[in-house]
């Protein structure tokens, strides 16, 4: 097991101005960081930053989002497919760049992006084919990929574990796998850990995201995170625990994510007593 700590909560365009927090992070005792790619345009910027956390040593996962409706895989036109596949082939080229172990989100729709129901089975199929376009290339630049279900306040393809198992079986890739977020799983699945354990079982759960029901502090809240890392444990999970907190310092993730006022007093609080938490949990 590794524990990493999700840069979101700094920036959306992490670079060497964050030098001192990932020195601090580093110190603390994590193993490594999740990048955010969310500009894929500069590839070198991706390769600096690498040799950067190379340097501090750090390991990284990288983070991505679908864009705008322009770019979205569920899209009946083919162009915005296109466009789809086209950008998340630069995050891939980027996240090569990186060093990125996996890369991980909801990159299957835009946030925050509604069409007064579920997944039709069309747009279904529709993403299936987008992902099967960048799946060779996610495996040749050796990265595993997971894909995040987000509460209904958010997205509407998936939203619990069972639609992301149905999806992943019906893609057929084995690069592919979910990311289990304890924040979203503790709105949307009536038993979390129960969730987490068939989507174990399927074969599908490749990273996990620890965070906290206020999206603040783990451990500060009623999230089930002590007892899901209790069951990954147990399972014989072996993969990343990324803290996952969000603040105000990105307007437009807040607004996306709904962070209207602060969960902790200082970004130091979620990293430091986190990492201790988390630490806790997995040796009780």
């Amino acid at each position: 097991m590794k524990i990493g700590m999700n840069l979101l909560l700094w920036s959306g365009h992490v670079g060497p101005e964050h030098a001192d927090v990932l020195r601090a992070i580093k110190a603390t005792g994590f193993a490594g960081v999740e990048v955010p790619v969310f500009d894929p345009s500069d590839r070198g910027h991706f390769a600096v930053l690498g040799a950067m956390l190379d340097d501090l040593g750090l390991e990284c996962t990288a983070v991505a989002l679908i864009p705008d409706e322009a770019h979205s895989p569920l899209s009946p036109e083919a162009s915005a497919r296109q466009a789809a596949i086209d950008h998340l082939s630069r995050v891939i080229d980027c996240c090569k760049a990186l060093g990125a172990q996996g890369l991980v989100g909801p990159y299957f729709q835009p946030l925050g992006v509604f069409s007064g129901e579920g997944a039709t089975e069309a747009e279904l199929e529709r993403c299936v084919g987008v992902h099967r376009a960048i799946a060779g290339k996610a495996r040749d630049a050796g990265l595993f990929c997971a894909l995040e279900p987000l509460n209904r306040f958010e997205c509407y393809m998936l939203n619990t574990c069972e639609q992301a198992s149905a999806y992943l079986d019906r893609l057929d890739e084995p690069g592919f796998g979910i990311l289990y977020d304890t924040f979203h799983a503790h709105i949307e699945e009536k038993d979390p850990v129960a969730a987490l354990r068939t989507a174990w079982e399927k074969g599908h759960v490749n990273h996990v995201h620890i965070s906290e029901n206020d999206r603040g502090t783990p451990g500060r809240g009623h999230a089930r995170i002590r007892e899901t890392i209790r069951a990954l444990k147990s399972m014989g999970y072996d993969g990343w625990l990324t803290i996952e907190a969000f603040g105000k310092a990105l307007p437009e993730l807040a607004a996306a994510t709904r962070v209207w006022r602060d969960f902790f007093s200082d970004p130091s609080e979620v990293y430091t007593e986190g990492y201790r938490y988390i630490s806790e949990c997995w040796e009780g």
